[in-house]
């Protein structure tokens, strides 16, 4: 199973692109760094995007590609709860701003919704998926991704502290979660349900109670004028626990 890193950060430069992974070149988690990262080719292999809430650094991409898929004649089918449909329908597809894609064509729509149900393992794409609630400031959900060859990782979402419930519905050998802020901005990490290295750390100390080990963790959904100290506090965070810890950058990939 290979992950590429489309986007990392959660603003958006020359440097850096808003959230998206890419597994296998076929299944999308989180559409904000999608289509600029992607090939016209490339995004019509594409099967299925999960999408984690509805904040627009999220979902901004998703108007996008299926403006590009309805030129092309093709579709794809996006994965979410109802809050993220909900919204994509009143502020981005909403006829206005774009053309509403989920009921366009009439006969065959370019978006083909289908409502998550968490703690549900359904099989999407070829793999074994499953939603778990965190904890954000709108509904929000992670996906634990199983292939086929039996290979799991966990991806949070935006996420604030208090994961304790949602680590026992999961299992990954690689966690990729977000790190927004540094460890002087833990009481704003708090207010939001953003996570800084202080914060991850209690969350991975949490995670090793539950489950009895630590998987691998990648952090994404940086805030690139915090980036080098958030660096430097992972890193000692990684020293502490004697845990593989590493920031993604955009392009970066991973074999499972």
């Amino acid at each position: 199973m290979k992950i590429r890193f489309l986007g990392t950060h959660n603003c958006e430069s020359q440097d850096t692109k808003l959230l998206s992974l890419l597994v296998d070149e076929r299944l999308v988690l989180d559409a904000g760094g999608l289509t600029s990262s992607l090939s016209f080719e490339a995004q019509l292999r594409l099967e299925a995007i999960l999408l984690s809430h509805a904040h627009y650094d999220h979902i901004r991409d998703i108007p996008l590609i299926a403006m590009n898929l309805y030129l092309s004649g093709a579709g794809i089918n996006v994965y979410a709860t109802p809050s993220v449909r909900d919204a994509l329908l009143s502020h981005l597809l909403n006829g206005q701003l774009y053309p509403n894609f989920l009921e366009k064509p009439e006969a065959n729509p370019t978006i083909k919704f289908n409502t998550i149900e968490p703690y549900r393992a359904v099989s999407i794409a070829g793999y074994r998926v499953l939603a778990v609630p965190t904890n954000h400031t709108v509904p929000t959900v992670g996906y634990q991704i199983t292939s086929a060859q039996g290979k799991v990782f966990f991806y949070t979402g935006d996420t604030g502290p208090g994961l304790d419930s949602c680590w026992r519905y999961v299992s990954p050998e690689l966690l990729i979660t977000e790190v927004t802020a540094s460890n002087r901005f833990e009481q704003f990490g708090r207010e939001s349900m953003h996570l800084t290295p202080s914060l991850l750390g209690e969350e991975l100390l949490s995670f090793q109670e539950i489950k009895g080990y630590l998987p691998r963790v990648v952090c994404v959904h940086m805030s690139p004028n915090l980036e080098r100290e958030i660096a430097a506090e992972i890193a000692t965070l990684a020293r502490e626990l004697n845990c593989s810890i590493t920031l993604a950058h955009e392009g970066m990939e991973l074999n499972l």
